[in-house]
């Protein structure tokens, strides 16, 4: 341990905070500095290779491409594609038949169908896609970002079919179902609180919550509820999927009742759903309309239900080519197939088709999407790969040793703020249960504490820190069309982070005394 080299390594991290909340530059340009300021010192102060650090970078700027941004691009070129059909006309429609209250269509779109995406496909979608459909329904673009960051800052750890906590277990050899366990444990306060106080940003400070206590409550317990429920006793693939559906069927519910209701004005969107949609709208017409997400859903659960029946025999049948031709083949195509972002574009595609787009359309809306995006593009490239060169170079660990050797026991407390820090860089919860998953495991049998727990706490922690990561923020200012706008977001969501970092610190280091961890 060195504190010098702390500090060095820290430098990235503090350009990053500096770049973007005091000099309020572009997230792309700033990115890409602290990249070349990350590469200089990994070979100037750390040791670390010319050809160390180019291949670091590469490994990281490859990791973000695939699967990052084509999860990104994926689920954007579905939004476009339903804004080409018209087919996202209908879906306002519907939304705004439902209420005409902006703070619980919040409650319906960025709680209940954002952490539904998160769920199935993860990287993003959670954001980008809620938010996209709010601005479209007349939402002011930066409160929304910043809300849908707080929200998907506790369904991180199950997101993508509980990639993230699934990982952590591999990564740590602990027990998959006692690690979900301890996840859904530490993330129910939090969890509980988050569309609370995406209702007060919204509605720009607590006066928002006058008339939609009951419900944001309620909507907030439909999904925390089955959540732990699931996380608990059952593992981590299906928390936030099953949460979602009946957060959303509660909060849907809910809603026709208050109809009627008067909504005061600052907080009402369109009154008239005729003006989204001249349609009238028929089961078949809103069935088409929200079609490619329902493929979404339904392609997503089946082939994660299916990967063991389909690629364990086609395993086999390349380990038998293998003896045949020596060539060494292997099941590629199946797993090349089931990506989230794969499986979004299929999704896609097919909606679109049956929207009655045709091939042309679908080409030209993908080109759209992707030469508009190319910032987002550039800033998860520059982030990943100065994430990878910081961890193969030791910066990372540094980093993270400086801390636990100056809390010792009370480390507990800082534990989620580790993994803040692992997700303020990557803007993965997966990446940062890699990162430091094995450090948190070490450090709680060195201190006599449940490693389940601390590592349980780094996911908590990797969630709240993607409210600040450049990447979450890039995806969020891309999907409402204010891509060159990261500082403002990034000082907004700031204070937010800072919150859940104290609070989850609190219970991480009480939990332990009252009991209530899970062994």
């Amino acid at each position: 341990m060195n504190f010098g080299l702390f500090l060095l390594a820290l430098i990235p991290i503090i350009w990053l905070i500096i770049a973007l909340a005091v000099m309020k530059m572009p997230g792309y340009q700033a990115c890409l500095i602290a990249l070349g300021i990350g590469a200089v010192i990994a070979m100037v102060s750390f040791g670390s290779s010319g050809s160390n650090v180019a291949t670091a970078a590469l490994e990281g700027t490859l990791n973000a491409l695939w699967p990052i941004i084509l999860v990104i691009i994926a689920a954007l070129f579905t939004y476009n594609i339903t804004l080409e059909t018209g087919a996202m006309d209908k879906i306002k429609a519907m939304l705004a038949s439902v209420s005409t209250d902006q703070r619980i269509l919040l409650l319906i779109i960025a709680w209940g169908f954002g952490n539904f995406m998160e769920g199935m496909a993860g990287f993003g979608t959670a954001v980008a896609i809620p938010a996209s459909i709010l601005v479209g329904l007349g939402f002011d673009p930066i409160p929304t970002v910043v809300a849908c960051l707080v929200i998907n800052s506790t369904p991180t750890a199950f997101g993508s079919v509980g990639v993230p906590t699934t990982t952590m277990a591999a990564v740590t050899g602990l027990n998959a179902t006692t690690l979900s366990a301890n996840v859904a444990l530490i993330e129910c306060i939090i969890m509980f609180i988050s569309p609370i106080i995406a209702v007060m940003i919204l509605g720009k400070g607590p006066k928002a919550m006058k008339g939609v206590w009951g419900i944001t409550i309620v909507s907030s317990l439909a999904f925390t509820l089955p959540c732990f429920i699931v996380g608990r006793f059952v593992g981590a693939e299906l928390p936030n999927i099953v949460g979602s559906i009946v957060c959303m069927a509660v909060t849907i519910l809910m809603a026709r009742k208050m109809r009627g209701r008067e909504v005061p004005e600052e907080y009402s969107t369109i009154s008239d759903p005729s003006q989204l949609s001249t349609e009238k709208l028929t089961f078949g017409s809103a069935v088409n309309a929200w079609l490619p997400f329902i493929l979404i859903f339904v392609i997503l659960v089946l082939t994660s239900s299916l990967v063991p029946f389909i690629h364990d025999p086609l395993s086999k049948i390349a380990s038998a080519v293998t003896i045949y031709n020596g060539k060494g083949a292997s099941p590629l195509t199946f797993t090349w197939i089931n990506t989230p972002g794969v499986l979004i574009f299929i999704a896609a595609i097919i909606g679109g088709l049956a929207q009655g787009a045709k091939g042309k359309t679908l080409g030209r809306v993908f080109g759209k999407t992707v030469t508009s995006n190319w910032k987002t593009i550039v800033t998860i490239c520059s982030v990943l790969a100065l994430a990878k060169i910081m961890t193969h170079s030791g910066m990372t660990g540094e980093i993270a040793a400086v801390l636990v050797a100056a809390t010792g026991t009370a480390f507990p407390a800082i534990s989620p703020l580790i993994g803040t820090i692992g997700a303020f860089v990557t803007g993965s919860g997966t990446s940062t249960s890699v990162l430091f998953g094995d450090l948190q495991r070490q450090t709680a049998v060195a201190i006599g504490a449940n490693p389940a727990w601390l590592c349980a706490a780094n996911e908590l922690g990797a969630g709240i820190g993607k409210m600040i990561s450049p990447q979450g923020i890039a995806i969020g200012t891309s999907a409402v069309a204010l891509a060159g706008s990261e500082s403002v977001v990034l000082r907004k969501v700031a204070k937010y982070c800072l919150l859940f970092v104290v609070i989850a610190g609190v219970i991480c280091y009480v939990f332990p005394m009252i009991g209530l961890v899970i062994h």
